[in-house]
């Protein structure tokens, strides 16, 4: 009875990570505009359109966080400050480079970094925050960096763009690790219109480079990656931590980049070497190897696992 009452949970979960596993074709179809264009209008048209959600929604929610900034003390404030302009940061670079990778390597390279990226966000944590880590983990661990070896010895660029995409996201992860007491919408919103002030100052710069003017084609796409492949999936990964637990929603991520490599090489036809079947390989072993024995560990419902670019993280 209790897993039948989870049911719409688990398809929220699912469903949040099936949409962010077919980011690539919004991102292909705007192939044509540079990077930073697509992300202004995209990270502007999301803020917008949470906002919109805050003021009918989530009025309650946005000024209970403001109640409690208020009370907070001042080194608590000033922390808040740090980690939010850092979250904002992370998250600019995360979602640039990302878009960059799909449009201008291949999505290959995007795939791996979200696989590599919550080993990455494990060592990180270890590191900074003291957590701990089974033998089993660093076993994946190492199996990781030797997958990283490999990419490195065949095509050194996309490894350098992978790590770029995954450690962004990783530190990005760490940051709302330490914000988890501020609501997860009400901090992406802060994050959002601080990568909007980030980029607003260079869109003369990204305008000009510029291929294609910006027709309905454009702003038809770029709604559909802000509405469609951001805040929708965004609500849906919300809606699943009300009931699932974060460990449940770290493994239903996995469905994200799996999704990737199977449109990379099925639908948009991309070709790949030896080395890099190898590589991808132990990435994959790694996975396994790192999430055996979930149930034993400790489960903490502050945590929200957060998608790549095309997906924000929010609630971590």
């Amino acid at each position: 009875m209790e897993t039948n009452n989870k049911k719409p949970y688990y398809a929220a979960g699912l469903g949040a990570f099936i949409i962010w596993g077919f980011i690539p074709f919004p991102l292909k179809a705007l192939a044509a505009y540079p990077s930073g264009q697509i992300l202004y209008f995209r990270v502007a048209l999301s803020v917008v359109l949470l906002l919109a959600i805050s003021l009918l929604f989530r009025r309650k929610q946005l000024q209970q966080t403001f109640k409690q900034l208020k009370a907070a003390a001042v080194r608590e404030k000033r922390l808040f400050a740090l980690y939010t302009f850092l979250g904002g940061a992370l998250l600019t670079t995360n979602w640039l480079t990302f878009i960059y990778v799909v449009n201008h390597i291949d999505i290959q390279t995007g795939s791996f970094s979200y696989l590599l990226c919550p080993i990455l966000t494990a060592v990180l944590g270890f590191l900074l925050l003291k957590e701990e880590l089974r033998a089993n983990q660093w076993l994946a661990i190492g199996l990781s960096a030797l997958s990283c070896v490999l990419i490195g010895t065949g095509e050194l660029t996309s490894l350098l763009f992978s790590l770029l995409i995954a450690l962004s996201y990783a530190f990005y992860l760490i940051t709302q690790r330490i914000l988890k007491a501020y609501d997860k919408i009400v901090l992406l919103k802060l994050q959002l219109l601080l990568a909007f002030v980030f980029i607003g100052p260079f869109y003369a710069y990204f305008a000009g480079l510029a291929g294609a003017s910006l027709d309905a084609h454009f702003f038809l796409q770029v709604s559909l990656l802000s509405a469609g492949f951001t805040v929708l999936p965004l609500f849906l990964n919300l809606f699943a931590l009300k009931e699932l637990t974060s460990g449940t929603i770290g493994i239903l991520m996995y469905i994200n980049p799996i999704l990737n490599f199977v449109m990379a090489f099925l639908y948009f036809n991309e070709h790949t070497t030896a080395l890099k079947v190898a590589a991808y390989l132990l990435i994959f072993l790694s996975v396994i190897i790192y999430n055996l024995r979930l149930k034993s560990r400790r489960q903490d419902g502050d945590g929200l696992v957060i998608p790549p670019v095309g997906t924000t993280a929010v609630g971590k």
